[in-house]
């Protein structure tokens, strides 16, 4: 009876949990390879904007990140906010965070990709756009992944901070359950989830480098 009743109530976390997760990754990546664009643009003000956001965003922790977005519009503002903006709030926290760490990572990647391509790219008659989208792009994907594994896997584990928000995902669900059962059982299950979505993200990632691997 206890087991069950603590698997129903830790659905519902691992629900919000996996919005979570799904959303973040759904715009922080995208906004990552435009912050990464911004960081190597030669238009000085915009690469400072996006070394400073960068600076920032890996320099405080993502707690800290999470309280200043939810409380932030009321005492910087004086804008007053409902519960319902606490998911909002900590997706908008989550997505500049990693979008942070993901513009790092892809421009490392675009970095490491010979001058030459773009060169070769240019004598074909690719425009800019075509160069960056048909020939670099795959290449920087497939040079990244290993570093977006490891941001990913991590990001499974960092919703957890959610709960400082009230967020009732999982790792929150799996402690009140723990204090009203007087049973640490839910917090039990709670890492077998994490460990599962986990090593789920990391099968499908280990395929997609499989994929990748096209000289193999």
């Amino acid at each position: 009876m206890l087991l069950t009743t603590v698997l129903t109530e830790l659905l519902g976390g691992l629900i919000t949990t996996l919005e979570i997760f799904i959303l973040t990754l759904l715009f922080a990546i995208p906004l990552g390879l435009v912050v990464a664009w911004g960081r190597m643009s030669k238009i000085k003000p915009i690469q400072w904007i996006m070394r400073i956001y960068i600076s920032v965003m890996r320099g405080t922790p993502l707690m800290l990140q999470l309280i200043v977005v939810f409380f932030g519009p009321y005492y910087i503002l004086g804008v007053s906010t409902s519960s319902s903006y606490r998911l909002i709030a900590v997706l908008i926290a989550f997505i500049i965070n990693y979008a942070a760490y993901f513009a790092e990572i892809f421009r490392g990647g675009i970095e490491s990709i010979p001058k030459g391509q773009y060169e070769a790219a240019q004598i074909l008659g690719y425009t800019k756009m075509e160069t960056f989208f048909i020939i670099i792009l795959p290449q920087v994907f497939k040079i990244v992944l290993p570093s977006i594994t490891n941001e990913v896997i991590t990001l499974v584990k960092d919703t957890s901070l959610s709960f400082v928000l009230a967020i009732p995902e999982l790792f929150t669900v799996a402690k009140q359950v723990a204090a009203s059962e007087a049973s640490i059982l839910a917090l039990f299950i709670a890492g077998i989830f994490y460990y599962i979505l986990n090593a789920i993200v990391a099968f499908i990632m280990e395929l997609l480098e499989k994929k990748l691997n096209y000289y193999q």
